[in-house]
């Protein structure tokens, strides 16, 4: 009876349409939506439960992420069982990489579930990633690890895990190039300094030295973007040279 009333309650006209919304991404229906709900409330909102804890989407992305890499760490382990631990953990990496998860989120346009006090337009690229992690940590306190594992076979593993494909791609140029310095004994420093340039939004420049002369340039709206950016200009001057 708690069932069936956690699912005609979670289908009133006020959540009929979230509802409808969160069955068509996740291709089955929710026992109970609560989770969903928490998972795009955004902590602008300043939302607590009965007993004082914040009502946001920040603890289940935690769980999201914890699901979400054990079970491609699962995946990885039964599909490639040549693969040695590093192997396996770079290759999780890749999957499980900012960038990818963002791209999740932003394919199946999670940010207009959000509920939020502030304009959307002033969220930064990662919201989308965020948010992808927490619908994950909804599912597995609504159905359990099951329906956890069926959609992130569904929405990850069968479009987008090639294990050809992910083995030559790169998530971080910074740490292969980082690898590469080490193994030629090569002296590398990334001298890291505010820009004033005259843009609104406050930038970092970066230059990359290697054995003392300057491979690469870059600036961005963070340190760790401009490194990144300029070790990427530096892995193409010596791609030749490096082994990936």
């Amino acid at each position: 009876m708690n069932v069936i009333r956690n699912i005609l309650n979670s289908r009133s006209d006020k959540n009929g349409n979230f509802f409808s919304k969160i069955q068509k991404i996740l291709n089955f229906k929710p026992r109970n939506i609560k989770p969903y709900e928490k998972a795009f409330t955004h902590r602008s909102l300043n939302l607590k439960d009965h007993k004082g804890n914040a009502v946001n989407f920040e603890r289940l992305e935690f769980l999201g992420d914890a699901m979400l890499s054990s079970v491609i760490a699962a995946h990885l382990f039964k599909e490639v069982p040549e693969g040695n631990e590093g192997y396996l953990t770079k290759m999780r990496a890749k999957v499980v990489s900012r960038k990818h998860l963002n791209e999740l989120g932003k394919d199946l346009k999670l940010i207009e579930l959000v509920k939020t006090n502030i304009p959307k337009s002033q969220f930064g690229i990662n919201i989308h990633g965020n948010l992808f992690e927490a619908l994950i940590g909804a599912i597995y306190l609504d159905r359990g690890f099951v329906y956890c594992e069926r959609f992130i076979k569904e929405a990850v593993i069968d479009p987008y895990v090639d294990i050809e494909s992910l083995e030559g791609q790169i998530i971080s140029y910074k740490s292969l190039l980082i690898e590469w310095c080490q193994k030629e004994k090569k002296v590398f420093n990334y001298e890291v300094y505010e820009d004033t340039g005259r843009d609104e939004m406050k930038h970092f420049a970066v230059k990359l030295w290697i054995d003392e002369k300057v491979i690469a340039k870059a600036r961005a709206t963070s340190k760790k973007k401009a490194e990144e950016k300029a070790s990427k200009r530096a892995y193409f001057a010596f791609q030749s040279k490096i082994n990936i």
